[in-house]
């Protein structure tokens, strides 16, 4: 087992209802598979409790919790849970994301802007922050978090691409300020078909689910299909295990070549 005897954090660990599975929520199992403990973070309590349940019933260990990853104090009390029940952590995996309510600049409003970076950038720093002292203390971990390559890609959603780009700047900050305490810090960048993806962007802009998945796959080159969740989750797997021991600072494009065409 690749993580055999680790303790994993999964921010994002349930999912938005739909016709797939989510990135947290397939890495959260892909973890425990790999006989990681796995805490399982997120705001929707019962939607973690759905992903302890399959975990369960594969014979993995998790422990879910509520949490807002915008307050401190709660970021704070999920590492305090995973440490009193397992005794350290070796990863953290942030997979929280939200794009509801984005625009183009002069149709954005304040409010989006400040809800959408709030949680997709803010609440990465403030776990990351308390996640470090431990990790720092132990001298090793693994920290990713999960971008977009709305980043660096065109689109019309001006504070989600914001919130992705600066998630992979904060990365790099992270894997430079904590290569001394040997602790990596990667992001993955994706275009996948995931339920927040799908029924969330369907629903934005009026459009069939069937009509939005046959956009996404067109722009993806290797095989003119969308990637899955579990793309993500074994991008994840390697970048946590100690496979990846000598990997930091990386944006790592799960993404089928996509963001390769800029240029």
């Amino acid at each position: 087992m690749r993580l055999k005897d680790k303790v994993a954090i999964v921010v994002g660990a349930g999912q938005t209802p739909g016709d797939t599975i989510g990135n947290g929520r397939a890495t959260s199992i892909l973890f425990a598979r790999e006989g990681a403990r796995v805490v399982l973070v997120d705001s929707n309590y019962e939607s973690a409790l759905e992903t302890k349940a399959l975990i369960d019933a594969e014979g993995g260990t998790s422990l879910p919790v509520q949490a807002d990853v915008t307050r401190q104090e709660d970021c704070d009390d999920f590492v305090r849970t995973a440490v009193e029940a397992y005794g350290r952590v070796d990863i953290l995996h942030n997979n929280v994301g939200i794009g509801g309510g984005d625009d183009e600049i002069l149709s954005l409003t304040e409010e989006s802007w400040d809800r959408i970076l709030n949680v997709n950038l803010k609440g990465m720093f403030l776990s990351v922050r308390s996640v470090l002292p431990v990790m720092r203390e132990q001298r090793s971990g693994s920290i990713i978090n999960i971008s977009s390559i709305a980043a660096v890609c065109a689109t019309g959603i001006v504070a989600y691409k914001t919130s992705k780009a600066g998630v992979n700047a904060l990365t790099h900050q992270i894997a430079l300020e904590n290569a001394k305490y040997n602790i990596r810090a990667n992001a993955m960048p994706g275009l996948m078909n995931t339920p927040m993806a799908i029924e969330g962007i369907s629903r934005a802009r009026g459009i069939p689910k069937e009509e939005l998945i046959s956009q996404r796959n067109a722009r993806v080159p290797l095989g003119g299909k969308m990637g899955t969740a579990w793309d993500v989750a074994y991008a994840a797997l390697f970048l946590a295990s100690d496979e990846a021991r000598f990997i930091t600072g990386v944006i790592l494009p799960v993404d089928g070549g996509q963001s390769a065409r800029i240029g």
